[in-house]
């Protein structure tokens, strides 16, 4: 007899989205594009700002849905995923959506460089082009103790390694968001170590979760959430998620990212996500779900460890959850 053992973040599929409801989804997401707004996971989206940009992108969207990757509850609204961001360019509050409205993100370049075998400077479309998008479901948790659910749109991290090729000297991946004072107000709070620095092991860089996102919800990645280009590590605290990016480099030595250098005592390079380990000034052991009010325990890596427990074998005597 056999007896299939689902993967932690795994649902049993009497609770799976009908696929006809799936579908109808997507054609509304696609005849929405250039609406002001679609209804989605019971919200209503961010609608267009007027007068903004043109996105070039909008017809790669929506991406065709990885169905590896599955919830334990429901996606978040956009309205409120929109709404509700960490994105201290624009200032420390988390409703940063109309101030992040001022990022312009056409031209966009992004540079690739370090210890890698094909150095580059490529535009955001250009990149676009050259990676295979899909759109996956993760769950977000922030070390502040809430989370959510979010559609991502990107492409895998390890398909931008295999396309410059690090060399066997590059240890770590290091990214690097913009530096614009006069667009971003936040960083004219000069005792923030700006720009923006985050990084990964090649092998965390590698692994299968590992996801630089391009959109989100079908459209374009909004501003507030970081467009046009961020990462997702869903077994690690949001701020290993670096918004906006604009440089990646492979290097040897450890980089010390944002928060690290501004308080490591809190704040620290691996920040796996453990509910048993507090964070020095609250406990982690449960999180509110943000759009519900409700609270669930937490779990360990946030419920991947499946597939990224392995990446920390022999590593007990660092700091991996803070």
């Amino acid at each position: 007899m056999f007896i299939k053992r689902r993967k932690g973040w795994e649902i049993p599929e009497s609770e799976v989205t009908p696929e006809p409801l799936v579908l109808n989804r997507r054609a509304l997401l696609g005849a929405g594009a250039v609406a002001a707004g679609t209804i989605f996971a019971g919200g209503l989206a961010a609608p267009v700002r007027a007068g903004a940009e043109p996105d070039p992108s909008r017809a790669l969207y929506p991406a065709k849905r990885n169905e590896t990757f599955v919830l334990d509850r429901d996606v978040t609204p956009e309205s409120v995923n929109t709404r509700f961001n960490n994105f201290y360019e624009f200032g420390s509050d988390k409703k940063i959506h109309t101030a992040a409205e001022a990022l312009k993100i056409r031209p966009w370049t992004v540079k690739i460089d370090g210890l890698v075998e094909k150095p580059q400077e490529i535009a955001i479309d250009d990149l676009l082009k050259l990676m295979p998008l899909e759109e996956r479901l993760y769950r977000h948790r922030c070390v502040e103790a809430w989370a959510m659910a979010v559609a991502w749109t990107g492409f895998p991290l390890r398909s931008l390694l295999d396309h410059v090729r690090p060399l066997g000297s590059a240890k770590y991946v290091r990214m690097e968001t913009f530096l614009d004072r006069i667009t971003a107000p936040g960083q004219r709070q000069f005792w923030y170590p700006w720009p923006y620095v985050e990084g990964l092991t090649i092998a965390e860089a590698a692994n299968d979760l590992a996801f630089l996102v391009t959109g989100a919800y079908g459209k374009p990645l909004p501003k507030s959430m970081g467009a046009p280009l961020r990462l997702a590590t869903p077994w690690k605290y949001g701020f290993k998620s670096i918004k906006s990016i604009t440089r990646i480099s492979f290097v040897e030595e450890r980089p010390v990212s944002f928060w690290e250098k501004l308080q490591a005592k809190e704040y620290g390079f691996w920040a796996n996500v453990n509910p048993e380990v507090p964070h020095p000034r609250w406990s982690q052991a449960s999180e509110e779900v943000i759009g519900t009010g409700s609270r669930r325990p937490t779990q360990i890596y946030n419920g991947y460890g499946e597939l990224v427990a392995h990446l920390y074998v022999g590593l007990e005597h660092e700091r991996l959850y803070v």
